[in-house]
């Protein structure tokens, strides 16, 4: 089976290989991590973006940080598969790679953790660490919890929590339809937004609950003739990438007026196909700082000026920003070592703020900000996502208390952690 290989050599100077041996030097030490995700099928584009900004911000951290190492990206294919992705991971491990980052779905996800669970028990001293930075199911950081992964977004728990605190005081949501993808993170989408509305707004009517065929949709205009027919006023929906994007098309196509309460509004191409018809009607809720945060719009112009593309995933600066904490505080980059100097860290995350990652589950404290997309307007506010001349406004922003959920993780820690 072909897997595809991209390779991005950042290391400078006389940087030494990373080896097969647990334990190692630190400072002027070249650190590989394995990306695997889709760079291909109908997710591709979220993929590219994603790549691109490990490849970006791994150059900014080779310029300074704490522990004075240098990292390069290796980059493999999964096309979404949970076997590709085992697959791309064997053959990272084969080259010597000890950390390895993915985001794109929760089947991948629990591949990656299932698969690491058995090789660190059997290869001590060859562990490698896993760093998640957008599979969102709860079940990761509770009964799939593993001294492995560590979870650099918040989950769907933490988001439908900040999204329904700020609904329920929303008088025009009255009739709330849901639409979301026919996997883990749709299901607990649903699941949650259900649980959190009976609670905060017990008026408030489920009118539709759909879930679709994840990536392989091409027409939505049927699920929004049933959601026009249902009378909603409001749609809640954790889809992502094509299957948002054609979901908001379809909308504005049909006339839709209702709100859109979504996860990934920001995700490549959706901001596209919104366009102008969205404006004031299309939330978001999720970790990335206002645009008008000095050091994260700094990040997203230069991403920007480079690539001519957004850099929306805070999650991939946080990674490196308590990786490299993390080895600074161990003195190693030996994955063990780090993955216990990493429990319980505090370092700036992306826009400046505090992120604390929580030793009990491996699961990341932070901010969850609520925005609206709305028109570019004046210095700072001026930035053009996917050059439309309009951006997400922050209109709330939740401090990582509203948003914490509690775990039922038992970790199982290895001896030497």
């Amino acid at each position: 089976m072909t897997i595809r290989r991209n390779v991005l050599s950042i290391a400078l100077g006389s940087a030494l290989a990373l080896g097969s041996s647990g334990a190692f030097a630190q400072k002027g030490e070249t650190v590989r991590i394995a990306w695997i995700d889709a760079l291909t099928g109908m997710t591709a584009a979220t993929g590219q973006n994603q790549l691109k900004g490990f490849q970006f911000t791994a150059e900014q951290f080779n310029k300074s940080n704490p522990a004075g190492v240098k990292f390069e990206i290796t980059s493999f294919d999964n096309k979404l598969s949970p076997q590709e992705t085992v697959n791309a991971l064997q053959a990272a491990i084969d080259q010597g790679i000890r950390y390895v980052a993915q985001g794109t779905g929760t089947g991948p996800a629990t591949a990656i953790i299932d698969f690491l669970n058995k090789y660190n028990e059997r290869n001590p001293g060859k562990e490698v660490l896993f760093l998640n930075y957008a599979a969102v199911d709860p079940s990761l950081t509770n009964e799939k919890c593993s001294f492995w992964h560590f979870r650099l977004d918040a989950d769907t728990s933490m988001k439908m929590e900040a999204l329904t605190t700020f609904m329920k005081d929303q008088a025009d949501v009255k009739k709330v339809y849901l639409i979301n993808q026919n996997y883990a993170h749709g299901h607990q989408v649903s699941k949650y937004a259900k649980e959190n509305l009976a609670r905060k707004r017990p008026d408030v009517q489920i009118v539709g609950d759909d879930l679709t065929p994840l990536a392989q949709t091409r027409d939505f205009a049927p699920y929004i003739a049933k959601i026009k027919a249902s009378g909603a006023d409001t749609i809640i929906t954790g889809n992502w990438s094509s299957d948002l994007t054609l979901l908001i098309k379809a909308a504005n196509d049909a006339g839709l007026n209702a709100k859109f309460y979504t996860y990934y509004a920001v995700v490549s191409g959706t901001p596209t196909a919104m366009g102008a018809n969205a404006a004031g009607r299309v939330y978001g809720v999720g970790v990335l700082p206002p645009y008008t945060v000095p050091s994260a719009r700094k990040v997203m112009d230069e991403y920007k000026a480079k690539f001519n593309d957004d850099f929306y995933t805070a999650q991939i600066y946080n990674a490196y920003a308590l990786l490299s904490a993390a080895m600074a505080k161990a003195k190693t980059t030996s994955p063990i070592k780090v993955a216990a100097a990493m429990e319980g860290l505090e370092v700036a995350g992306f826009g400046g703020g505090t992120i604390t990652m929580r030793k009990t589950d491996h699961q990341l404290q932070q901010a969850v900000y609520i925005s609206r997309w709305e028109k570019a307007g004046p210095k700072p506010d001026d930035y053009s996502v996917e050059n439309t001349g309009y951006n997400f406004k922050n209109i709330k922003t939740y401090e990582p208390y509203v948003s914490s959920t509690p775990t039922s993780c038992q970790m199982k820690r290895p001896g030497g952690a």
